[in-house]
């Protein structure tokens, strides 16, 4: 890891490092591939999917608050998510993400990062990636924080990838990750 490249994993870290280090390099990423666009950016489509980059940022926001609160503690998801409306249903991010400015959705996801991050590293102060999480299976078999790390790095793979598409067809921007030195015009995300 440099000053250049924040976002990158530790070459040789614990489990724990590792994964998290994982999970911050795709949300850099991701981050980048949504930074600094307009309105009309954000919900620009590809062909016939309804999928835009505004909705990536509304839904993936909404999961890491999701995951870092119902899902790792089994309290509820709290502000911003329950003053605006949501109940859990995946569509209403994607659909609501038009009628929010880029304003809005730059501060729900950055937001929604810094939360989540704080809350994570707090559970691993006080356990290891085994330790038991409030999700749990029907019959009452609790995922473990491990588990919630890789779901969440899962879901943004899927997602980083939409992303790539969408962005490439708004202004050309592609890459694997972003340049050296890369900072967020939009909003206020902060480095790993």
């Amino acid at each position: 890891m440099t000053d250049d490249y924040p976002w990158e994993p530790p070459l040789a870290g614990t489990e724990a490092e590792q994964l998290v280090g994982a999970l911050n390099r795709l949300r850099t990423t991701f981050r980048f591939k949504a930074d600094d666009l307009g309105s009309a950016g954000l919900n620009a489509r590809l062909g016939v999917s309804t999928l835009t980059l505004g909705g990536l940022l509304k839904h993936l926001a909404a999961m890491e608050d999701y995951y870092s609160t119902t899902k790792l503690h089994g309290v509820p998801v709290g502000d911003p998510w329950e003053s605006m409306g949501w109940t859990g249903d995946n569509d209403w991010e994607f659909e609501s993400a038009a009628a929010d400015s880029p304003e809005t959705l730059y501060a729900l996801w950055d937001g929604a990062v810094d939360r989540a991050r704080a809350r994570l590293a707090e559970s691993l102060t006080t356990g290891d990636l085994s330790r038991p999480i409030h999700a749990a299976r029907a019959d009452g078999t609790h995922a473990n924080l491990r588990r919630l790390i890789c779901d969440l790095l899962e879901e943004y793979g899927r997602h980083t990838g939409h992303a790539d598409l969408l962005r490439e067809a708004i202004d050309g921007r592609t890459g694997e990750d972003p340049p050296p030195g890369w900072r967020a015009k939009s909003g206020n995300y902060q480095m790993p």
